[in-house]
């Protein structure tokens, strides 16, 4: 088994310090301006945006894992298991996600990931820290997109290990 890493790319770290400092600025508004809201409104003001920020992070993307029958997306407390049986073609396509409109999942918040949908692509499922480093993992009824570090070196070697 080989491990690739998902670095951050500067837009995804961006994205991400901006988002936690608005849903945790968010958070403080109960404090800022006082008690007048119900307490029930009150504590959800508070909590919201911090389980929002928990229930994201938990769905970082770590890296990825080759392994003979399947590629694991490491995530920071599990892995997301996609079979290679079935998997037609991986290619190396930079900036693929461009011009995708997001239909369900996270536009930035500790990674891009869910679904999505563009010309090119049609629809299909993303893994990707880095919008540069995507590689396009072609299925027979489905696609997913995912960046590893080195996005040559991931598929070459999954190309190696096919069989």
């Amino acid at each position: 088994m080989k491990y690739h890493r998902a670095p951050w790319s500067p837009l995804l770290k961006t994205v991400s310090w901006l988002s936690t400092g608005l849903l945790l600025g968010i958070s403080l508004i109960p404090w800022l301006i006082g008690k007048q809201f119900p307490a029930f409104l009150h504590w959800g003001i508070i909590l919201l945006p911090a389980i929002i920020l928990l229930i994201c992070a938990c769905f970082t993307v770590r890296g990825y894992t080759l392994g003979t029958d399947a590629i694991l997306v490491q995530r920071l407390f599990w892995s997301t298991r996609l079979s290679r049986a079935g998997l037609k073609a991986a290619r190396f396509e930079p900036g693929v996600m461009r011009s995708s409109i997001r239909t369900c999942g996270n536009c930035g918040l500790f990674s891009f990931s869910g679904y999505y949908r563009n010309q090119n692509l049609g629809s299909y499922r993303a893994w990707v820290t880095d919008l540069s480093r995507t590689v396009v993992l072609q299925y027979a009824d489905h696609t997913v997109v995912v960046s590893p570090e080195s996005p040559e070196d991931f598929v070459r070697e999954l190309s190696e290990t096919a069989g």
